[in-house]
């Protein structure tokens, strides 16, 4: 027979959210929060003392991050489906949230609550819910990966695309390094070729976009 009756665990370090969320659903026929707090690390001693069917996690949280909750959670209690909530959709660490930590889902806090229920109940039927936001930002998130990897920087080259952003001069790079000043010469010109950048405005631009810094 089809479960019809969900319990909820909502971890965040701001009370005001979770009270928030709890209003949401407050009535609702369907799901009821049994678990709340704003400690990720106390939330996974409360999840073994109470039966939770979806976990709400912010991803922001001081101590314990919730990609870092979501992945000892799915360790440790692998039934738990996990939403993550977040203020910004970061397709990078979404990306890793499903294949660390095998998420259902990734909303932004300033949905609706129409969204968010529907969330819920998908989520609840075994489906996975990512919000258009999301999903564009893993796209991009991708797409730069991608760009990095066919860039192939080396180790060394990210190393010296960090010191240009903070905008060390030749000799200066040399120094840190231990590198001669030709050396540091040849290695921006590489750099420069592979991300097609003609400048070091263009490739600080480029190493943010590709979380290179």
């Amino acid at each position: 027979m089809k479960k019809t009756k969900y319990n909820i665990a909502i971890v965040d370090d701001h009370q005001i959210v979770i009270d928030g969320l709890k209003s949401l659903l407050h009535n609702h026929p369907n799901f009821k929060v049994v678990i709340e707090c704003n400690n990720p690390e106390e939330m996974l001693g409360l999840l073994k003392k109470e039966e939770v069917d979806i976990l709400l996690t912010d991803i922001m949280m001081p101590g314990m991050t919730g990609n870092v909750l979501a992945k000892k959670v799915r360790q440790s209690f692998p039934e738990i489906k996990i939403l993550a909530l977040s203020m910004s959709g970061q397709g990078d660490l979404v990306n890793e949230m499903i294949d660390d930590a095998d998420i259902a889902g990734y909303m932004l806090k300033n949905t609706n609550k129409q969204e968010f229920l529907k969330a819920l109940e998908k989520i609840a039927d075994g489906g996975i819910y990512f919000s258009e936001e999301v999903i564009q930002e893993m796209t991009l998130a991708s797409t730069r990966k991608k760009e990095t990897e066919e860039a192939h920087l080396t180790s060394r080259e990210i190393e010296i695309v960090r010191l240009i952003e903070k905008e060390y001069s030749n000799r200066q790079i040399a120094e840190s390094l231990f590198l001669s000043e030709r050396t540091v010469e040849t290695h921006r010109k590489n750099i420069f070729r592979k991300t097609k950048t003609n400048s070091v405005i263009g490739l600080v631009k480029y190493a943010y976009e590709h979380r290179l810094i």
